[in-house]
C-alpha cells in the first residue's frame, strides 16, 4: 500500500511539474511574439494592429483555460476563468493610472510600448513573489482568508461609494521627489533610452521614471487583486496562471482602451459588486448558502458584461447623457 501511495504521489508531482512547464512555454512564446513580432519597431500603435494583438492574448488565455479544464478538471478550469475575468477587470484601474503617468511625464505613444514591456516583465516577477507569500500565509494561517474577505468587502464598498476625484500631478508624488533628489535627472525625452550619459554623468530619463512608477503602482494594485484571487481558489497554479495571463495582454489593452477607459462609467460599480460578492463567498456557507464554481463564474461574467453594456447604452449626465 505504501508503495502504491508513493507511486501515485510521484505521478501527481510529475503531472504538476508538466503543467508548470506548459505554462512556462506558453508565457515565453507570448513574450517572444510580443517583442519580436507584435512590436518589432518603435512606432505609434495603430488601432487595428492593437485590436488583433489584444484578441490574440485573450484567445491564448482562453485556450490555456481550456487546457487547465482538460488537465485538472472542470472545477479548476472554472476557477481559472473566474480568476482571469476578475484580474482582467481589476487591471482597468492600471490602464487609467498608466495613461495618467505617461501624460504627466510627457512620454510619447511611440515609446510607451517599450516602457510597458519592461513594466509587465517586472510585474510578472513581483506577482510571483506576492503570490508565493500569499500561498505561504494561507497554508500556515488558513484563517487569513477571512481577513482577505473582510478587506475585499471593505474595498468593494469603498469603491462603490467613493466618487471619482481629479488626480494630482504625478511629479508631486513621493517616489518622483525621492528619485529627483538622489539621482541625476533629465526631464527631456531622449529617444527610447531609460538612461543617458552626459558630461561624464548618468541621467535618468522620463521613460525610466514612468517605468518605476508603473511598477510601484502595480504592487499597490496587487494588494487588492491577490487577496481576491485567493478567495476564488487556493490552488497556487490556478492563482498564478490566471493572474499572469491577465497581465500579459495588459499592454495591448492599454493602447486599445487608454483614450476611452473613462467612458465605461458603470464598469467600476460592477467591479465593486464583484469584489463584495467574492469577499462574501467564504461567509455564505455559515448561513446555509454554498456557491458553486460555475455560479461564481456566471456572476463575475454577468456583472462585467452588464457594466460594459450599460456604459455603452446609458451615458451618465457628466458625459453628455440626459
Amino acid at each position: 500500500m505504501e508503495i502504491l501511495n508513493s507511486i501515485f504521489g510521484m505521478h501527481e508531482h510529475l503531472s504538476q511539474f508538466w503543467l508548470w512547464v506548459c505554462f512556462g512555454v506558453a508565457v515565453i512564446i507570448l513574450l517572444a511574439a510580443d517583442l519580436f513580432w507584435f512590436n518589432r519597431k518603435n512606432e505609434e500603435p495603430h488601432f487595428w494592429h492593437t485590436l488583433w494583438i489584444c484578441i490574440a492574448y485573450i484567445a491564448a488565455a482562453l485556450a490555456f483555460g481550456v487546457f487547465v479544464w482538460v488537465e485538472d478538471g472542470a472545477e479548476k478550469g472554472m476557477d481559472y476563468f473566474t480568476g482571469y475575468l476578475l484580474e482582467k477587470s481589476l487591471s482597468m484601474d492600471n490602464i487609467f493610472v498608466m495613461s495618467m503617468i505617461f501624460t504627466a511625464l510627457g512620454v510619447p505613444r511611440i515609446y510607451q510600448h517599450r516602457v510597458l514591456f519592461w513594466g509587465i516583465l517586472g510585474a510578472l516577477v513581483m506577482r510571483g513573489i506576492l503570490i508565493g507569500i500569499g500561498d505561504a500565509l494561507v497554508i500556515k494561517f488558513h484563517w487569513i482568508l477571512y481577513l482577505f474577505s473582510a478587506f475585499l468587502i471593505y474595498t468593494g464598498i469603498k469603491m462603490l461609494l467613493t466618487k471619482e476625484e481629479e488626480q494630482g500631478n504625478i511629479k508631486d508624488t513621493k517616489i518622483y521627489k525621492i528619485l529627483a533628489k538622489y539621482f541625476h535627472v533629465t526631464h527631456k525625452i531622449r529617444g527610447e533610452h531609460f538612461f543617458v550619459k552626459e558630461n561624464g554623468k548618468h541621467y535618468i530619463t522620463p521613460l525610466f521614471f514612468a517605468l518605476l512608477i508603473i511598477e510601484t503602482m502595480d504592487v499597490v494594485f496587487a494588494l487588492d487583486s491577490i487577496p481576491a484571487i485567493f478567495l476564488v481558489t487556493t490552488d497556487v497554479y490556478v492563482v498564478y496562471t490566471s493572474n499572469i495571463f491577465a497581465i500579459l495582454g495588459l499592454r495591448a489593452l492599454y493602447f486599445l482602451l487608454a483614450a476611452v477607459i473613462n467612458k465605461f462609467a458603470y464598469l467600476k460599480p460592477a467591479i465593486s459588486i464583484i469584489l463584495i460578492f467574492i469577499g462574501l463567498k467564504i461567509f455564505l456557507p455559515r448561513i446555509g448558502i454554498t456557491v458553486q464554481e460555475w455560479q461564481s463564474l456566471s456572476v463575475t461574467l454577468g456583472l462585467l458584461t452588464g457594466g460594459i453594456l450599460l456604459s455603452l447604452i446609458k451615458k451618465p449626465k457628466e458625459n453628455g447623457g440626459k
